[in-house]
C-alpha cells in the first residue's frame, strides 16, 4: 500500500481549507471592500484553496509519474480558467446591455 499522506498533512489542509473558505465570507458579510476589491479578493482565495487541494489532498509535489499527468493538470486548468473567464465577461457584458 502507498504512502498518500500523514494524518497531520490531511489535518493542515483540511483547516488551511476551512480557512480559505471562511476569510471570503467574512469580506462579504462585512463589506469590508469595494466590489471590484472583493471579487479579487474572492478569485485569489479561490486560487489558494485549489493550490492547497492539489498540495494536501492529491499529494502533486510528491508524484513522481510521467511528465505528461502535469501536462494534463495544466490543459485542465486552462480549461476551467477559459470557462470562469469567459463567464465572468458574458456576465459582464450582459448585465450592461439590459
Amino acid at each position: 500500500m502507498e504512502n498518500h499522506g500523514s494524518l497531520k498533512s490531511y489535518v493542515t489542509g483540511f483547516v488551511l481549507s476551512i480557512i480559505l473558505t471562511i476569510i471570503p465570507l467574512l469580506l462579504v458579510t462585512n463589506h469590508v471592500f469595494s466590489k471590484g476589491m472583493l471579487v479579487v479578493a474572492i478569485m485569489t482565495m479561490a486560487v489558494l484553496q485549489f493550490v492547497i487541494q492539489l498540495v494536501f489532498f492529491m499529494h502533486i509535489r510528491e508524484s513522481e509519474k510521467p511528465r505528461y499527468n502535469g501536462l494534463a493538470l495544466l490543459l485542465g486548468i486552462v480549461f476551467v480558467l477559459t470557462i470562469v473567464i469567459g463567464s465572468m465577461w458574458i456576465m459582464t457584458f450582459n448585465s450592461v446591455v439590459q
